[in-house]
């Protein structure tokens, strides 16, 4: 190192001595996997056939995040439930389950900002992988490849916020009977 380089922790975050600066973000993902996978082609199964298929396809998404033991790692899982029914007559076409996880390495991120960043930001991460398994799947299940559009993880989280604080409202508006 020459002398005219800066040193030390002001250096590395490009702050004055002297003054506070927020802790540098890191989030790498370490691993991914599929923890679970089924795809049911139900059309096949009842022999459904005919070019009257006009297929209604819902989509759920679910999330969950665990601490690991292992310091400042995170399992991250997002699960999709994916049903297409015929518009029809509504008999059911196909179903895909899939259970993707993200294996994240998170240093930085403030304790209170944790559980949003693991919710929105990690399945932000991972959407496309498992986007590309739902439409590789449904391709080869003998359906033309379902191309997921892009989750809006944010809503879906303040979605969850607002669903767990009307279950909390009514339970203290519930009176305990005696």
């Amino acid at each position: 190192m020459t002398e005219s380089e800066p040193q030390g922790e002001a250096a590395t975050n490009g702050a004055t001595p002297g003054t506070a600066t927020p802790p540098k973000v890191n989030m790498r993902i370490m691993a991914q996997y599929m923890r679970d996978l089924s795809f049911e082609n139900v059309a096949a199964q009842k022999k459904l056939q005919g070019s009257n298929v006009q297929p209604d396809i819902q989509v759920q998404v679910s999330l969950d995040a665990n601490k690991r033991e292992t310091e400042n790692q995170y399992d991250v899982a997002t699960k999709f439930k994916i049903t297409s029914k015929n518009k029809s007559d509504g008999e059911t076409l196909f179903i895909v389950e899939l259970d993707y996880v993200g294996l994240f390495l998170i240093e930085g991120v403030p304790k209170e900002q944790l559980h949003p960043f693991l919710l929105i930001e990690c399945p932000r991460m991972i959407f496309p992988f498992a986007r590309r398994i739902i439409s590789d799947v449904t391709r080869d299940g003998g359906f033309p490849p379902l191309n997921l559009d892009t989750v809006d993880f944010l809503a879906l989280y303040k979605q969850e916020l607002q669903r767990q604080a009307a279950l909390q409202a009514q339970k203290t508006e519930t009176p305990v009977a005696n």
